[in-house]
């Protein structure tokens, strides 16, 4: 099932500005919350789906990429471990519960906010390059990359706690995570609720840290990441896969892993857009005579015929043998322009058969050759900027 649009989730138009994004979020997350409707799992979804097309809608870069690219270009689509999924649950009220605040729900529901404390800080997103071949990039591929970041720490499992007797419940919240005040004001008893001053929102407290990781719960590392990259991505473009990136503090939820895409340099092709585009080289009597040729493309080889008379400047198309549309069913081509190579030094034997044909009718240009240049021209745009 495809993914909706995060504007119309959203309710809100493309130029919409931030704080209208937050405002209708907090709107819809109010309608649709868990504690407005238990056991409702159509309501649950709408929950995740708004607080999924927020999270990207309200971060700068994830937004840039999703107005270029739609769902492929933060990961929504990309398969493979890459983006969408859907948000979790602790996830939403870990980063997003103060947005459409608990203090909100408590008042209405007695307590709707027991949840109990969040869990630490979320891990930084990590941004990594990846350089792939044309071959890679047409077909996708499988990687294994060797990131250095935050990983949880192997000796406390990422709690920060020297053993599980060094944890204990919050005296102030209680294990809440949250202090409630009741106030009296002209309209009534207020219920207003802050994140606890002493645990800072985690419900519990050490008393002794980890030795390995100071109490953080991580620690500086390295980790192999497998990574499916699908065909048809670009330079510049950048992928995102889901909690790959910095572990969290104390069980906090991982980063994302931000994957930018760098094209390798092909030895011989040039890339326009889907388009491949290839210079041949043909000498004077190939063109004249004809022949039959090798040329280069993303996959191997393949071999076109050069009909007898064939004008410098024309242009060959090889259907299908350039890049495929990044998730979508369309495919580029292969442009071959012919380029006829004159040699920089001649016999004198050769000279003087030249000079021969020189003067002959059938070496004269004439009305053929005019035509032939204006059926090339709008070829010739294209190449004009492939060979720049």
């Amino acid at each position: 099932m495809s993914k909706r649009d995060y504007y119309e989730v959203l309710g809100v138009s493309k130029g919409a500005s931030a704080d209208e994004i937050k405002k209708s979020y907090r709107k819809i997350a109010m309608q649709f919350h868990p504690d407005r409707n238990p056991g409702d799992k159509a309501a649950e979804e709408k929950f995740k789906e708004a607080a999924e097309a927020y999270d990207v809608l309200s971060t700068p870069d994830k937004k840039e990429r999703y107005d270029r690219y739609g769902h492929a270009g933060v990961g929504g689509a990309a398969g493979g471990g890459f983006g969408g999924g859907g948000m979790r649950m602790e996830d939403i009220f870990q980063n997003f519960g103060d947005i459409f605040g608990e203090d909100v729900f408590g008042s209405f529901f007695g307590g709707g906010g027991g949840r109990g404390g969040r869990q630490g800080s979320r891990g930084a997103n990590l941004r990594v390059k990846l350089k792939m071949s044309f071959a890679e990039i047409a077909s996708g591929a499988a990687k294994k990359i060797k990131v250095k970041k935050y990983v949880p720490c192997s000796t406390c499992s990422g709690s920060g706690a020297k053993d599980k007797n060094s944890v204990q419940t919050c005296g102030t919240c209680g294990g809440q995570g949250q202090v409630r005040r009741v106030q009296q004001t002209f309209m009534g008893q207020m219920q207003t609720v802050a994140t606890c001053p002493t645990c800072n929102g985690e419900g519990h407290t050490i008393t002794a840290k980890c030795g390995a990781c100071r109490g953080e719960g991580r620690v500086y590392g390295d980790e192999m990441i497998d990574l499916q990259i699908p065909a048809g991505v670009h330079d510049g473009m950048q992928l995102s896969m889901n909690g790959a990136g910095n572990a969290g503090e104390r069980g906090g939820a991982a980063g994302d892993l931000l994957i930018l895409i760098e094209e390798e340099k092909h030895p011989e092709l040039k890339r326009v857009e889907l388009d491949v585009v290839y210079q041949l080289h043909v000498s004077f009597p190939d063109v004249v005579l004809g022949t039959s040729v090798e040329v280069p493309t993303i996959d191997g080889k393949a071999r076109i015929k050069i009909p007898a008379g064939t004008q410098s400047g024309k242009v060959f198309r090889l259907k299908g043998k350039g890049f495929p549309a990044f998730q979508s069913y369309g495919k580029g081509d292969q442009l071959v322009e012919v380029a006829v190579w004159s040699p920089q030094n001649l016999s004198k034997e050769e000279t003087e058969m030249l000079e021969k044909l020189k003067h002959a009718p059938n070496f004269q240009p004439g009305k053929e050759a005019a035509s032939e240049k204006e059926e090339e021209k709008g070829f010739f745009d294209k190449l004009k900027d492939a060979f720049s």
